[in-house]
């Protein structure tokens, strides 16, 4: 199974052309949150029709940026990944969506407790998978996907602490724009792709034996 993940797309989307071939040949699209930049369900709407034109089998979550109402647009078009989980044969992806509190006060924020609620929801329904996917558009704390410009880290520690109890193999992250990087958390590989303009995107290999993760270039 290819995956294809990007995130913080923030409604520009004009670097899809540049992966078209890789879009069209990947099995799923996961996008891991912030489609819109602070709008709404008809702005979410028009980066998936974009998307949609290279590939329809997609998954994707709403981020900070995001209104509350993208949220519920992604279910009813039945490819919400935010507290929910979905298997393709020995593969299980499971998400969570908006952000830890920010300095910002963005449109969708939620505490902790609900990132941890909503990633074990989510987990719940694909524990029986070989391989395990976690996408969560916070990434976790004291790694090198989540440190700003001053240095500091500023990830989630409820996301780090989900990881390393539940071991998921990859965990696809965003957020923090600056802090593109692929890390590890004992065996679980962490990648942060960054804004979707600056060019970079995730690629997800499995087969039965083995899953690899990287960063790639939008050439």
């Amino acid at each position: 199974m290819r995956i294809i993940s990007f995130g913080d797309v923030h409604e520009d989307t004009s670097n899809l052309i540049k992966i078209k071939s890789e879009l069209e040949m990947a099995d799923l699209i996961v996008i891991s949150g912030d489609l819109t930049n602070y709008h709404g369900k008809a702005e979410a709407k028009e980066v998936l029709e974009s998307v949609k034109k290279y590939n329809k089998h997609l998954l994707a979550q709403y981020g900070n940026l995001d209104q509350p109402e993208v949220d519920g647009y992604l279910t009813k078009e039945g490819i919400n990944l935010h507290g929910n989980g979905y298997i393709f044969e020995d593969v299980g992806i499971f998400g969570c969506g908006g952000s830890s509190q920010t300095p910002f006060n963005t449109p969708s924020e939620i505490s902790d407790m609900d990132i941890k609620r909503y990633l074990t929801n989510g987990y719940i329904k694909v524990k029986d998978a070989k391989w395990k996917i976690m996408v969560c558009h916070t990434p976790p704390k004291d790694t090198a996907i989540d440190v700003i410009r001053s240095g500091l880290h500023v990830g989630s520690g409820v996301v780090r602490d989900f990881i390393v109890q539940y071991k998921p193999d990859v965990c696809i992250s965003g957020h923090i724009h600056e802090s593109r990087a692929r890390d590890k958390i004992g065996d679980t590989v962490v990648l942060n792709a960054g804004m979707f303009r600056d060019g970079w995107y995730i690629e997800i290999n499995v087969d039965k034996g083995d899953v690899s993760a990287m960063l790639k270039p939008i050439d």
